[in-house]
């Protein structure tokens, strides 16, 4: 997936006839009082463009929320209102499910190496051009920037564009026009905008080079569409039928391009499809039959497959606002229309999934039975990295499995799944739920705890809480569910959805007492903070420190952007630093990032990446279960606010990690790097390293959690835990206190 059209698996030949032909060009004022139903993927890539280093930081956009906001008050000020549409579940079929994100891994790699041959321009369009981060990769953000500005959204039990589809043709008119990709021809929408084109005054008053925005001028702006009508006009009068065959035979999610159509390397045209499909009878098993020597027709079974596509457009899956599960033309829909699209979960489920309770990871685990772990950003070519997700991470994927199954029919409790990793796509890891024992959900059954006015479910709250010995007593229960208070607020749903969280990864014991990490992770937090930004940080260094791959071992020998500098030992203690430095956030203004990059440091950034999305999972899965088996209160609508309370949502990127060691090997280019006045002088430096940033309180954020991860191993050891190296931690910590 390297270009638009690949990453979103629309039809690219039609898009290219259809720009030069029939887009049309309209007054954006033509859309005033109405509301526009977004598509997320559509506009994450079409919209307001991102910041190019993305991919070689990871984490979160710094500049995206402004720019996103901006153009969405800008179309609001002339009445035009917006509903996004998110992906749910997986749907179609994945031919090669790992090619994409090793494409771009391919390309991010390339622009590293076109960054350390000192070409920084090049070096940034080729990051730009990677591909990364998906539409998918930025959901989680863009739904926050969304709830956070009062815009609405709605996640799709399966694609966005059939909901979308429902929105337009509901009685109630929910939308009154659509935003997204050619695809939406396939589902019935006769038109569509593909593209805002906003005017701007010239900035000529007094703020003009102060950085302000030029002010929003409707009157210029327009918007470009696409309509049915104009497509099979422009193509000859052909019927609907032949033009939704040739959309589907071009290449689409549903169904991959035909396969006698990439014989040829001059490439093919929608013409050239529509020619095809039409003088076949028209039918495309009729075409299929024609070549009846194409063994990627027979590898495919694009029969079956096209059938398969055409039932689930034609009875596509919505969800309405009451949270029902509906199938278009269900009266007519045959009985396995799910198996056309995907497997079917309980409707509770989607209806969490679409206020964005949940995300679609664990979900798709089960319904599809496969998990694929796709290369991170770097590539992930690190053995360390392969056997973390491979071997330290399956127990908590099992966990999150477990917890969902448990929570839903036998079926579900009894299903056995795959797991499958892009460095070796013949491996298959094989696991059933039900051999998981002692079951996590029987583990889990004592917790209940429904006080009015507890504190924001936060980690810091939960482990604090509990070193109260009468507070522990009465988060017992051994109450049946039917004789417990329903918990109601976000408060209590939060608290115990992290309680339910730290006894699953042995921070707190079966009897709600703290155990040695769980008061490792309270030290920690006593000297970092109690901020949410804080407590993540504080217990990933506990989880990577408990993988083993918290501390300074060579990982990534292939990779740029390790320190060079200095001895060994230097080199070693800068390493370390800088790695615990990755844990934390840069403080940077909303605009984009500019400034050193390290590939090595990404690689350790994929590490934290992964570390934190199976946290995040087993987080997602204790809330969701509590409201799957009755103990909460389901007449609400906060969902989000839970979301977003709970820990782990966002992550950081590793610019901080790569400031620091950028920091380290320029002291040692001088005679002294442990003087005041090089120290200083470097330190000014800094401060032209990251124009947007504030590069002095970032290394004060760095320093502040050095301490409190040194200081936890430390307690960690003195109460009996096997720390690996605590001398060279004692080193480093010597060693860091001169160049602070």
């Amino acid at each position: 997936m390297n270009n638009l059209a690949d990453l979103l698996l629309i039809v690219p030949v039609f898009d290219t006839w259809a720009a030069n032909r029939i887009t049309k060009s309209m007054p954006i004022s033509c859309l005033g009082d109405s509301i526009i139903g977004i598509d997320a993927a559509y506009y994450l890539l079409e919209g307001p463009p991102k910041e190019p280093l993305l991919s070689a930081l990871g984490g979160s956009p710094l500049a995206l929320e402004s720019a996103i906001v901006e153009e969405l008050n800008n179309l609001r000020a002339i009445g035009i209102k917006v509903h996004f549409v998110f992906d749910g579940l997986d749907y179609g079929t994945k031919d090669d499910p790992f090619g994409p994100s090793v494409a771009s891994a391919t390309k991010i790699a390339t622009a590293f190496e076109t960054y350390e041959d000192c070409m920084a321009d090049q070096a940034i369009q080729v990051f730009r051009a990677s591909g990364t981060p998906t539409p998918a990769d930025l959901s989680q953000f863009l739904k926050k920037t969304l709830h956070k500005h009062g815009i609405p959204f709605t996640v799709a039990p399966y694609s966005s564009l059939a909901q979308l589809a429902y929105f337009a043709r509901h009685p109630n008119q929910f939308i009154d026009a659509i935003y997204g990709p050619s695809e939406l021809l396939l589902y019935g929408v006769d038109k569509f905008i593909t593209k805002f084109r906003l005017a701007f005054h010239p900035h000529d008053g007094p703020g003009r080079g102060n950085g302000k925005k030029a002010p929003f001028n409707p009157e210029n702006s327009v918007f470009d569409s696409v309509d049915r009508r104009s497509c099979l006009e422009e193509l000859g009068r052909i019927p609907s039928e032949v033009f939704v065959d040739s959309l589907l035979l071009a290449g689409s999610k549903l169904l991959p391009a035909f396969p006698p159509l990439k014989n040829s390397n001059k490439g093919y045209s929608i013409r050239d499809v529509i020619a095809l499909v039409g003088g076949s009878g028209p039918s495309v098993v009729n075409l299929c039959n024609q070549y009846p020597d194409d063994a990627n027709i027979q590898r495919l079974n694009y029969v079956d497959r096209y059938k398969q596509a055409i039932t689930s457009i034609r009875h596509h899956i919505a969800i309405t606002m009451e949270g029902d599960i509906e199938a278009l033309d269900g009266a007519n829909a045959p009985s396995d229309v799910h198996d056309c699209v995907g497997q079917r979960l309980p409707e509770e489920l989607n209806m969490y999934l679409s206020r964005g309770l949940i995300q679609s990871r664990v979900l798709n685990w089960l319904a599809s039975g496969t998990i694929l772990i796709l290369a991170p950003y770097d590539g992930g070519d690190s053995k360390v990295f392969q056997d973390l997700v491979r071997v330290q991470l399956e127990e908590p994927r099992r966990i999150a499995l477990s917890l969902l199954a448990d929570a839903l029919n036998r079926y579900y409790q009894r299903k056995e799944i795959t797991t499958k990793f892009w460095y070796d796509p013949l491996y298959v890891q094989r696991m059933n739920i039900k051999d998981l024992l002692p079951s996590p959900k029987d583990a889990l059954a004592s917790w209940k705890k429904e006080t009015p006015g507890l504190s924001l479910g936060s980690i810091s709250f939960a482990i604090r809480s509990l070193q109260d010995v009468d507070f522990t007593a009465q988060t017992v229960s051994s109450q049946a569910k039917g004789g417990q208070k329903l918990l109601k607020t976000r408060e209590e749903i939060c608290a115990n959805a992290v309680w339910r969280f730290l006894q699953l990864r042995g921070y707190v014991d079966r009897q709600h007492r703290l155990t040695v990490w769980g008061n490792v992770l309270d030290g920690m937090l006593s000297k970092l903070g109690y901020s949410l930004e804080q407590e993540t940080a504080a217990l990933l260094a506990i989880e990577l420190l408990r993988h083993g791959v918290l501390n300074a071992d060579t990982m990534f020998n292939q990779y740029s952007g390790a320190p060079f500098r200095g001895s060994d030992i230097d080199k070693r203690n800068c390493m370390l630093v800088a790695r615990v430095a990755c844990l934390g956030r840069l403080i940077h203004q909303s605009r984009g990032y500019s400034g050193p990059l390290s590939r090595h440091m990404l690689a350790y950034h994929s590490m934290i990446s992964a570390v934190q999305a199976s946290v995040r999972d087993l987080v997602e899965m204790s809330a969701v279960t509590m409201f799957l088996e009755g103990y909460v209160d389901r007449e609400r609508d906060d969902w989000m606010d839970i979301a977003l309370t709970l820990p782990f949502y966002d992550e950081d990127s590793c610019a901080l990690g790569v400031l620091m060691l950028h920091y380290f090997d320029e002291l040692l280019t001088r005679e002294d790097p442990t003087s005041e006045y090089t120290k200083e002088e470097i330190k000014a430096h800094g401060r032209r390293w990251v124009v947007n940033g504030d590069f002095k309180a970032s290394q004060e954020q760095a320093y502040k959690l050095w301490d409190a991860v040194y200081h936890g191993i430390k307690l960690a050891k003195e109460d009996g835990e096997d720390i690996r190296e605590l001398t060279m931690w004692d080193d480093v910590d010597h060693w860091l206190s001169q160049r602070r």
